[in-house]
């Protein structure tokens, strides 16, 4: 309602990164409950002036619609109403509601597939990989079979690779959507929009198929609203991504080759990695993560956002945050390598093999974008952690 969430100032705690306005935020799951006890009170006394006692009792009943002041609207004028209130005859003793069966094509999603073949790993941790065609009807690939790992094992999954599948084609929507930690995916062909949806611990991998003959650098192989809301996990794409790649991204990696318009819009966390053009906009209302963008041309400047963070080159001694993919500080440089060499190990990405090749040229080219609070906060706490550690030696003294 403020229309504030870009800015890292929100007044109520809720879109910022700032502790100080975090506090502000004072709501609880049972405020939630509260509500939605007056809603069904609110309801309760609506059926109760119909004198309905079921809702079952109200499905098909249209003649207690009250139409009149729609009808005579000025605005319904030339309008037939017949057959949305139409009431069909039924047979004594047959109800309006679930009167017969549907068919939910949900019994024959991919993802029962998933499941059937990895019940071992789901059983006793056993690991299995397997190759499967995927078309682009199949959509939110892994949700499923991420919610039986999930189930059983909780956030923390299962051991890197313990479930991996290699899919060849076009996946649909939302490809790898919510993948658990310990499921692996890999696509030799493309995916549609929000692939890595809500990553929380997968790792996604996906390159053209060999015979396609595009060139993976200047063609689009994900869509748009890549990794929206991802938490955690890796993914890499040999290819362009659409627009607000890593949107909302709150603690995933990512590589690819190139972006559309607003890349890592909104974004809270988590490290990504462009090693080819942009479109404008980039990092609009980023309060957190670290991006780096490959910009061989010099005019990244004027498609990026600069009104929540800073731009700078890399410096061989600039330490960044601690990385997803280890416990420990990194440079800058040290972590640009390790998603170079991984994103070659997993799509066989030439443009990843060329960077590395020349990877003194390629850090000069690379361009660092650090929102300003992140780095702040960061500072913040690197500056406590050594107060800490200075007094536990002195304690030791």
């Amino acid at each position: 309602m403020m229309r504030k969430c870009h800015l890292n100032t929100c007044p109520v705690g809720i879109a910022t990164q700032n502790p100080e306005l975090r506090k502000k935020f004072t709501g609880t799951p049972e405020h939630v409950i509260n509500y939605f006890f007056f809603v069904a009170e609110e309801v309760r006394q609506i059926m109760a002036r119909l004198g309905v006692a079921k809702f079952d009792d109200l499905v098909g009943k249209t003649e207690k619609l009250d139409k009149k002041k729609a009808i005579s609207h000025w605005k319904a004028q030339g309008l037939d109403f017949t057959r949305l209130f139409h009431k069909p005859q039924v047979a004594a003793g047959v109800g309006f509601y679930n009167s017969e069966r549907q068919e939910h094509d949900v019994y024959e999603i991919l993802d029962r597939k998933l499941i059937e073949l990895a019940a071992p790993a789901l059983e006793d941790g056993t690991p299995v990989r397997h190759e499967l065609p995927i078309g682009n009807t199949d959509r939110t690939a892994g949700a499923m079979l991420s919610g039986r790992v999930a189930k059983k094992h909780g956030h923390a999954g299962l051991p890197e690779d313990t479930i991996s599948f290699k899919f060849t084609g076009t996946a649909g929507q939302s490809f790898g959507a919510f993948l658990a930690r310990g499921v692996s995916f890999e696509l030799m062909g493309d995916g549609n929009d929000y692939v890595g949806k809500g990553l929380s611990g997968g790792r996604i991998a996906i390159y053209p198929h060999p015979d396609s003959h595009i060139v993976p650098e200047e063609s689009i192989i994900v869509g748009n609203t890549v990794m929206y809301g991802a938490i955690s996990g890796e993914s890499y794409f040999r290819g362009v991504g659409g627009e607000r790649f890593c949107v909302r991204n709150s603690g995933a990696t990512a590589v690819v080759e190139g972006v559309g318009d607003h890349g890592c819009e909104y974004m809270t966390g988590g490290i990504v990695l462009v090693i080819g053009p942009t479109g404008r906009n980039f990092a609009a209302g980023m309060s957190g993560g670290i991006a780096y963008v490959l910009d061989e041309a010099g005019d990244f400047d004027k498609r990026c956002n600069p009104e929540m963070v800073d731009l700078a080159p890399i410096s061989i001694d600039d330490v960044a945050p601690a990385d997803v993919l280890g416990d420990h500080l990194q440079h800058d440089a040290t972590r640009v390598r390790q998603l170079l060499e991984r994103h070659a190990s997993y799509t066989n990405s030439r443009r990843a093999k060329a960077l590395l090749d020349d990877f003194e040229g390629t850090l000069q080219k690379i361009v660092k974008i650090t929102p300003r609070d992140y780095r702040k906060a960061l500072l913040d706490m690197r500056a406590e952690a050594a107060a800490s550690e200075s007094a536990g030696m002195a304690g030791d003294d």
